[in-house]
């Protein structure tokens, strides 16, 4: 993805007020030099933060009319206005080794014996992962196929098939769960007891006594 940035003079909180006030975000692109103060649309940049892949691929951004890629690595919204407040951006090249959640893409699991055979139900507990690899093998997304999901078996972190070159981060000795699969639970009729009918047998019991 492209996206145009321009040169930031002005520092402080006064100059970013005003920036916002005239439809600019304030940020900041570093790494791999000199930290570089820069400006953006605000209504460009909030719609591209809407896309997925803003967030997990290599970007390209144009500044004083050089491109460089950079990676997306924090931004700011506001706490109840619809504003981004603030940006910063990493440059990136062939040699940048980097860790970032990406997303997790789930398919196949309709087709699964869990699904389809057995009627489990299925959870799916992470919605991206952690992995380290070199900015340039960066994916947008992690692929994920549950068809060979089973009754009784769910499928952690070490179970992703990654691409080449690329690792999951596991903190420690974690291996956490990624889609947790449970029978589904069969709701038991209750028949009332005849109630009704004991009370009227002891309240004739009382009656001859």
């Amino acid at each position: 993805m492209q996206f145009v940035a321009f040169e930031r003079t002005q520092q402080g909180t006064g100059a970013s007020r005003r920036l916002r006030h005239s439809g600019k975000v304030p940020g900041i692109v570093f790494g791999a030099g000199e930290p570089a103060m820069v400006e953006l649309d605000h209504n460009a940049l909030y719609f591209a933060l809407k896309k997925e892949a803003f967030h997990s691929s290599i970007l390209e951004m144009e500044l004083a009319g050089k491109t460089q890629k950079v990676l997306l690595r924090d931004f700011q919204m506001h706490p109840w206005k619809q504003q981004v407040l603030h940006v910063d951006f990493q440059r990136v090249d062939e040699t940048t080794r980097l860790r970032k959640k990406v997303p997790l893409h789930f398919s196949g699991e309709e087709n699964s014996v869990a699904v389809k055979t057995d009627k489990c139900l299925v959870s799916h507990v992470a919605t991206d992962i952690e992995i380290e690899c070199l900015a340039t093998q960066l994916p947008e997304f992690v692929a994920v196929d549950l068809s060979g999901l089973v009754k009784g078996k769910s499928l952690h972190v070490s179970d992703l098939s990654l691409p080449e070159g690329i690792k999951a981060v596991k903190h420690g000795t974690q291996n956490p769960v990624v889609v947790a699969v449970t029978e589904a639970k069969v709701e038991e009729e209750v028949v009332a007891a005849p109630v009704a009918a004991a009370d009227d047998k002891k309240a004739k019991g009382k009656g001859k006594k």
